[in-house]
């Protein structure tokens, strides 16, 4: 596996996890004890992985040989809590689909 596709997985899961922790930042915030460090924290660091998971998205591409349709969705994945796992799952899925064909297909 290429290390521009290893880039991406580890980007989608650090994003995922990132969208986590900032969350979880709101909740306290609005919830709990009104205290927004959790959300100071959080959204720069989720802030930062969202545009790496982006960057990580286009630069797998060609590698990956997606669709720009399939690129579309990977990068709107980005948005809704999670979705970025959901979209790597569907990417590593395809990738082995790929290197189980037979050769000249």
């Amino acid at each position: 596996m290429p290390n521009t596709f290893r880039f991406f997985r580890l980007a989608a899961f650090a994003e995922a996890v990132s969208w986590t922790g900032l969350l979880i930042g709101m909740v306290f915030k609005y919830l709990v004890v009104e205290n927004e460090i959790g959300v100071k924290i959080f959204g720069p660091i989720h802030g930062a992985l969202f545009i790496l998971y982006l960057v990580s998205v286009l630069l797998t591409r060609p590698v990956a040989g997606w669709s720009v349709r399939a690129t579309l969705v990977g990068l709107i994945a980005s948005i809704p809590p999670f979705g970025t796992l959901f979209f790597e799952r569907w990417a590593v899925k395809k990738a082995a689909e790929r290197t189980l064909e037979p050769a000249g297909v």
